[in-house]
Protein backbone atom coordinates (compact mmCIF):
# COMPACT_ATOMS: atom_id res chain seq x y z
CA UNK A 1 0.00 0.00 0.00
CA UNK A 2 1.23 3.41 -1.03
CA UNK A 3 0.28 6.64 0.89
CA UNK A 4 0.82 9.47 -1.29
CA UNK A 5 0.20 13.61 -0.18
CA UNK A 6 -1.13 15.72 -2.45
CA UNK A 7 0.92 17.53 -4.38
CA UNK A 8 2.53 14.72 -5.86
CA UNK A 9 5.82 15.21 -7.51
CA UNK A 10 6.33 13.43 -10.84
CA UNK A 11 8.95 11.30 -9.42
CA UNK A 12 6.50 9.52 -6.91
CA UNK A 13 3.38 9.23 -10.16
CA UNK A 14 6.05 7.50 -12.11
CA UNK A 15 7.00 5.13 -9.28
CA UNK A 16 3.57 4.15 -9.26
CA UNK A 17 2.52 1.14 -11.18
CA UNK A 18 -0.59 -0.27 -12.75
CA UNK A 19 -2.46 -2.18 -9.72
CA UNK A 20 -0.57 -0.09 -7.13
CA UNK A 21 -3.22 -0.19 -4.39
CA UNK A 22 -2.77 4.39 -2.77
CA UNK A 23 -4.26 5.66 -0.10
CA UNK A 24 -4.37 9.32 -0.98
CA UNK A 25 -4.63 12.44 1.40
CA UNK A 26 -4.53 16.01 1.05
CA UNK A 27 -6.80 18.51 -0.77
CA UNK A 28 -8.70 17.85 -3.82
CA UNK A 29 -11.53 18.98 -6.03
CA UNK A 30 -14.81 16.99 -7.66
CA UNK A 31 -15.39 18.15 -11.01
CA UNK A 32 -17.70 16.01 -13.57
CA UNK A 33 -19.17 16.67 -16.51
CA UNK A 34 -20.38 20.38 -16.10
CA UNK A 35 -17.11 20.98 -14.71
CA UNK A 36 -14.97 19.53 -17.18
CA UNK A 37 -16.70 21.09 -20.72
CA UNK A 38 -16.84 24.82 -18.57
CA UNK A 39 -12.83 24.25 -18.16
CA UNK A 40 -12.26 23.28 -21.75
CA UNK A 41 -14.79 26.14 -23.47
CA UNK A 42 -13.73 28.66 -20.83
CA UNK A 43 -10.02 28.79 -20.37
CA UNK A 44 -8.11 26.20 -22.53
CA UNK A 45 -10.03 26.40 -26.09
CA UNK A 46 -11.41 29.79 -25.09
CA UNK A 47 -14.54 29.82 -27.31
CA UNK A 48 -16.64 31.48 -24.64
CA UNK A 49 -16.30 34.45 -22.79
CA UNK A 50 -15.31 34.46 -18.81
CA UNK A 51 -19.05 35.03 -17.14
CA UNK A 52 -19.50 36.14 -13.51
CA UNK A 53 -16.64 34.86 -11.17
CA UNK A 54 -15.12 33.00 -13.91
CA UNK A 55 -11.84 34.18 -13.60
CA UNK A 56 -12.05 34.63 -9.44
CA UNK A 57 -12.75 30.77 -9.87
CA UNK A 58 -10.08 30.04 -12.17
CA UNK A 59 -7.63 31.72 -10.38
CA UNK A 60 -8.76 29.88 -6.97
CA UNK A 61 -8.86 26.59 -8.42
CA UNK A 62 -5.36 26.33 -10.60
CA UNK A 63 -3.16 25.94 -7.17
CA UNK A 64 -5.64 22.99 -5.89
CA UNK A 65 -5.27 21.69 -9.29
CA UNK A 66 -1.69 22.04 -9.70
CA UNK A 67 0.59 18.75 -8.72
CA UNK A 68 -3.14 17.71 -7.50
CA UNK A 69 -6.24 15.66 -8.40
CA UNK A 70 -9.67 15.61 -9.16
CA UNK A 71 -12.37 13.09 -8.56
CA UNK A 72 -15.52 12.38 -10.80
CA UNK A 73 -17.90 12.47 -7.80
CA UNK A 74 -21.48 13.74 -7.40
CA UNK A 75 -21.80 13.52 -3.88
CA UNK A 76 -24.42 13.55 -1.33
CA UNK A 77 -24.18 16.85 0.79
CA UNK A 78 -26.18 17.77 3.93
CA UNK A 79 -25.81 21.09 5.59
CA UNK A 80 -26.82 23.06 2.37
CA UNK A 81 -29.13 25.08 4.24
CA UNK A 82 -26.75 25.96 6.74
CA UNK A 83 -23.05 26.08 4.99
CA UNK A 84 -21.64 23.42 7.20
CA UNK A 85 -21.22 20.96 4.64
CA UNK A 86 -20.44 17.16 5.22
CA UNK A 87 -20.25 14.53 2.25
CA UNK A 88 -22.77 11.52 3.02
CA UNK A 89 -21.88 9.49 0.33
CA UNK A 90 -19.32 9.66 -1.93
CA UNK A 91 -18.75 7.34 -4.67
CA UNK A 92 -17.13 7.84 -7.59
CA UNK A 93 -18.73 8.58 -11.01
CA UNK A 94 -18.18 6.64 -14.38
CA UNK A 95 -14.97 8.87 -15.60
CA UNK A 96 -15.56 7.88 -19.16
CA UNK A 97 -17.50 10.85 -20.04
CA UNK A 98 -14.81 12.80 -19.84
CA UNK A 99 -12.71 11.44 -22.11
CA UNK A 100 -13.20 14.16 -24.51
CA UNK A 101 -11.91 16.54 -22.04
CA UNK A 102 -9.40 15.04 -19.47
CA UNK A 103 -6.30 14.70 -21.16
CA UNK A 104 -6.45 18.75 -21.86
CA UNK A 105 -7.69 19.65 -18.42
CA UNK A 106 -4.51 17.18 -16.93
CA UNK A 107 -2.11 19.13 -19.33
CA UNK A 108 -3.33 22.49 -18.86
CA UNK A 109 -3.93 22.72 -15.08
CA UNK A 110 -0.88 19.80 -14.52
CA UNK A 111 -3.39 17.52 -13.02
CA UNK A 112 -1.20 14.60 -11.17
CA UNK A 113 -4.15 12.31 -10.46
CA UNK A 114 -7.86 11.57 -12.34
CA UNK A 115 -10.12 9.60 -9.99
CA UNK A 116 -13.07 7.82 -11.06
CA UNK A 117 -14.90 4.39 -11.53
CA UNK A 118 -14.52 2.19 -14.72
CA UNK A 119 -11.08 3.79 -16.50
CA UNK A 120 -11.14 5.82 -19.22
CA UNK A 121 -9.77 5.73 -22.49
CA UNK A 122 -6.57 6.30 -25.30
CA UNK A 123 -6.06 10.39 -25.01
CA UNK A 124 -6.16 10.18 -20.90
CA UNK A 125 -3.31 7.39 -21.30
CA UNK A 126 -1.62 9.41 -23.16
CA UNK A 127 -1.82 12.22 -21.12
CA UNK A 128 -0.85 10.06 -18.18
CA UNK A 129 2.49 9.39 -20.13
CA UNK A 130 2.98 13.28 -21.00
CA UNK A 131 2.22 15.28 -17.68
CA UNK A 132 3.33 12.54 -16.35
CA UNK A 133 0.08 11.65 -14.27
CA UNK A 134 -2.07 8.59 -13.22
CA UNK A 135 -5.72 7.13 -13.30
CA UNK A 136 -7.06 5.91 -9.75
CA UNK A 137 -9.88 3.54 -9.71
CA UNK A 138 -11.95 4.03 -6.46
CA UNK A 139 -14.72 1.64 -5.23
CA UNK A 140 -17.93 1.82 -6.93
CA UNK A 141 -20.93 0.92 -4.69
CA UNK A 142 -18.95 2.00 -1.57
CA UNK A 143 -19.84 5.84 -1.21
CA UNK A 144 -20.34 5.71 2.27
CA UNK A 145 -17.40 4.63 2.99
CA UNK A 146 -15.61 6.47 0.51
CA UNK A 147 -17.21 9.60 2.53
CA UNK A 148 -15.27 8.64 5.59
CA UNK A 149 -12.07 9.84 4.30
CA UNK A 150 -13.50 13.05 3.44
CA UNK A 151 -12.56 14.82 6.82
CA UNK A 152 -13.28 18.00 5.63
CA UNK A 153 -15.42 20.03 3.36
CA UNK A 154 -13.36 23.36 2.31
CA UNK A 155 -15.69 24.97 0.28
CA UNK A 156 -17.65 24.87 -3.13
CA UNK A 157 -17.28 26.62 -5.89
CA UNK A 158 -20.26 26.96 -9.12
CA UNK A 159 -22.89 25.87 -6.87
CA UNK A 160 -25.07 27.40 -9.52
CA UNK A 161 -23.96 23.94 -11.44
CA UNK A 162 -25.87 21.81 -8.77
CA UNK A 163 -25.07 19.89 -6.19
CA UNK A 164 -23.50 16.79 -8.21
CA UNK A 165 -21.91 19.01 -11.03
CA UNK A 166 -20.37 21.39 -8.86
CA UNK A 167 -16.51 22.36 -7.63
CA UNK A 168 -16.23 20.56 -3.93
CA UNK A 169 -13.02 21.37 -2.20
CA UNK A 170 -12.57 18.53 0.03
CA UNK A 171 -9.82 17.53 2.45
CA UNK A 172 -9.60 13.97 2.50
CA UNK A 173 -7.12 10.92 4.99
CA UNK A 174 -6.25 7.77 3.44
CA UNK A 175 -8.61 8.15 0.32
CA UNK A 176 -8.35 4.06 -1.09
CA UNK A 177 -7.74 3.36 -4.72
CA UNK A 178 -5.96 1.44 -6.88
CA UNK A 179 -3.62 2.66 -10.16
CA UNK A 180 -5.52 1.25 -13.06
CA UNK A 181 -3.67 3.35 -15.89
CA UNK A 182 0.18 4.41 -14.94
CA UNK A 183 2.62 6.85 -16.42
CA UNK A 184 4.42 4.51 -18.41
CA UNK A 185 1.83 3.51 -21.00
CA UNK A 186 -0.06 0.60 -19.08
CA UNK A 187 -3.80 0.50 -18.72
CA UNK A 188 -5.74 -2.69 -16.59
CA UNK A 189 -8.82 -1.48 -18.20
CA UNK A 190 -7.38 -2.03 -21.61
CA UNK A 191 -5.70 -5.59 -20.97
CA UNK A 192 -9.13 -6.74 -19.59
CA UNK A 193 -10.92 -5.33 -22.76
CA UNK A 194 -8.42 -6.98 -25.06
CA UNK A 195 -8.81 -10.35 -22.69
CA UNK A 196 -12.27 -10.49 -22.91
CA UNK A 197 -12.92 -9.75 -26.54
CA UNK A 198 -10.17 -12.59 -27.36
CA UNK A 199 -12.55 -14.94 -25.14
CA UNK A 200 -15.54 -13.40 -26.91
CA UNK A 201 -13.92 -14.34 -29.91
CA UNK A 202 -12.90 -18.08 -29.11
CA UNK A 203 -16.54 -18.56 -28.01
CA UNK A 204 -18.00 -16.96 -31.58
CA UNK A 205 -15.50 -19.17 -33.47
Amino acid sequence: MRKLSIPISDDQIRELNMGDPVLLSGVMLTGRDTVHKWMIETFIEESRQPVDDDKKVYEAIRPILDGGAIYHCGPVVAGLDTGDYRFVAAGPTTSIREEPYQGDVMRHFNLKAVIGKGGMADKTLAACQEVPAVYLHAIGGAASLIAQSVRKVRGVRKLDFGVPEAMWEIEVVDFPAVVTMDSHGKSLHAEIEAQSRAVLESLLA
